[in-house]
């Protein structure tokens, strides 16, 4: 999120930190966004671009990360120069403003601001050449056109200079910073507002989570991104710069580059290779899902719905961050369950059963078997952490905290947005909620639907 620095952040370094002190402490403290780009859970999973870069920057060090997720981000600067943090990690863009109070690493990417709108109407059933036609194409098409963003970012500014360029009006919005920028995003995919700006970087993450959004429309230049730091933080620049040039022409930055702004939602294949739907059978696997269901006390029929929903019962799909096979383990929870990405599909469903089994197992408070399955699913799609944040939140706001629909769901949905996610009950941050929302939804609708079939 590029954030213009106010008065406040005009402040200068009052501490006195720099490497010699961030080794003796053992330490290297983040100042982070909670994002897709920046710092994010997932699956249970600590992930984010800047993260997993950054994670190794401290292992070369040999220090310990500590992520700090700021909840203001017009304070970032100023949070940075009274030692609260060493580095600032949240997408942030090199400009001149902010060159005069603290220094910047070696960018590590470039990037152009790009207008985030809604795909029309029935696009599902349109080629692309059609549907691209419906929308904004050039920037002479914002002229009267309603757009929201942060009023302290450089989109707000971007937005300025651009109503002289196309000689027109826009009417543009800035709201406060208690709405996060991928939440402005979110509520575009739901139509709650027509448009609004990011980068091109986290437009690629979010086209991930959010198929109905065009993000296509460049607005801007490209832009370096980079780390920031104090002014006197010297030598740790000049660690970082050098450590940063090495890392930018290995594999691994490419690999984990491609990750976040490359990877397609998963590669499932063809639909017809792995599904039957014949009346007679769910797919060629269901043998071994009713003996996963035999041994795990899950329905067979409710273990397919799941594989479904997770892969297609794909046994080579891969997904964001990494989730692999017909039951998208993550890379660091498949081998707790003997799954490997090569694993046949028998052991692969039967690992997804005792993973479940965990899961609701987990949920010992939630009486109702239903119910407390409902949990299990959406614990296995988005963590079990995740999930205990929206039962708090339920609890806080007078909702059952043991019963899944119109309960925790409702709060689940909220784990999106900022008001909700820096609530001091929720422990895990933000979440793609509105993927798990769905998630529990289609798996019990299929479920309910290949029960009365099969």
């Amino acid at each position: 999120m590029e954030v213009e620095p106010d008065d406040e952040t005009f402040e200068r370094p009052s501490v006195n930190i720099d490497l010699p002190e961030i080794l003796q402490k053992g330490k290297l403290t983040v100042l982070a966004e909670n994002s897709s780009t920046s710092y994010f859970i997932y699956k249970g999973k600590k992930m984010g671009f800047e993260y997993e870069i950054l994670k190794l920057f401290a292992e070369e060090m040999g220090v310990e990360l500590e992520i700090k997720v700021v909840q203001n981000l017009d304070s970032l600067i100023s949070m940075l120069n009274r030692g609260e943090g060493d580095l600032i990690a949240c997408n942030y863009t090199v400009t001149r403003e902010r060159n005069k109070v603290i220094s910047f690493s070696t960018p590590f990417l470039q990037s152009q601001q790009v207008l985030v709108q809604r795909k029309p109407q029935g696009w599902e059933k349109m080629k692309e050449a059609e549907w691209k036609a419906l929308m904004l194409n050039n920037p002479v098409q914002l002229a009267k056109k309603n757009i929201q963003v942060w009023q302290n970012s450089s989109y707000y500014e971007r937005l300025v200079h651009l109503q002289e360029e196309i000689g027109d009006t826009i009417y543009f919005e800035g709201l406060q910073g208690n709405i996060g920028g991928e939440e402005l995003i979110e509520m575009v995919s739901d139509g709650i507002i027509d448009y609004t700006i990011t980068e091109d970087n986290v437009a690629k993450v979010n086209e991930q989570f959010f198929d109905n959004l065009y993000t296509g429309l460049e607005l801007s230049v490209e832009q370096k991104l980079a780390f920031g730091l104090r002014k006197s933080s010297h030598l740790l620049k000049v660690k970082l710069d050098e450590w940063l040039n090495g890392f930018m022409q290995k594999s691994t930055y490419k690999y984990i580059k491609k990750k976040y702004f490359e990877s397609p939602k998963f590669s499932q294949g063809a639909r017809k290779d792995y599904t039957s739907l014949n009346g007679k059978s769910i797919s060629q696997f269901d043998n071994a899902f009713k003996a996963a269901g035999e041994k795990c006390g899950w329905d067979w029929r409710l273990l397919a719905s799941i594989s479904y929903q997770e892969s297609k019962f794909n046994p080579t799909a891969l997904s964001f961050g990494g989730a692999y096979g017909m039951m998208q383990f993550m890379p660091n929870t498949g081998p707790h369950y003997g799954v490997y990405p090569d694993s046949p599909p028998e052991v692969q469903i039967m690992g997804g059963a005792k993973k479940l089994m965990a899961d609701e197992k987990f949920w010992t408070d939630v009486t109702d078997e239903l119910e407390r399955k409902k949990f299990a699913m959406a614990s296995y799609n988005a963590g079990r952490g995740h999930i205990k944040d929206a039962q708090r939140l339920a609890k806080k706001h007078g909702l059952n905290p043991y019963i899944w629909d119109d309960n925790v769901e409702k709060m689940l949905l909220n784990l999106s947005k900022q008001e909700y996610y820096q609530d001091e009950v929720v422990r895990h941050g933000m979440m793609r909620s509105k993927v798990t929302y769905h998630y529990v939804k289609a798996v019990m609708k299929r479920y309910l639907e290949w029960a009365a079939v099969y």
